[in-house]
């Protein structure tokens, strides 16, 4: 849910960390949220620490907000109705443009 929404296309010639906050977001954390979707409502964190175990998430998500407000980096962070309706969304876009270039006749 967090992946298709987040507007990527080419190289921008970022750093690394940019790219990682730029490429996805999270839904918001929360007891239930965190375990109907095993943690990996913290996309953000998985990005930049993809070994670390899913259940320390949340202890270095305020380290990682904070490394973004200080930099000026936009934390991308929905409600999970909000982020299940971006994925929507965009799955119905990119169907949409599949079905014109490959299958309207003409």
């Amino acid at each position: 849910m967090s992946h298709i929404p987040m507007d990527i296309d080419r190289d921008q010639r970022r750093d690394w960390f940019s790219m990682q906050l730029k490429a996805t977001m999270n839904a918001e954390g929360g007891s239930f949220n965190d375990w109907f979707t095993g943690h990996l409502n913290y996309q953000i964190e998985h990005h930049l620490f993809p070994t670390m175990p899913r259940h320390s998430y949340p202890l270095v998500q305020p380290h990682v907000k904070r490394i973004c407000s200080k930099h000026g980096i936009p934390y991308v962070e929905k409600p999970l109705g909000t982020a299940f309706a971006d994925i929507i969304r965009s799955l119905k876009k990119s169907g949409e443009l599949w079905f014109e270039a490959y299958y309207m006749p003409g």
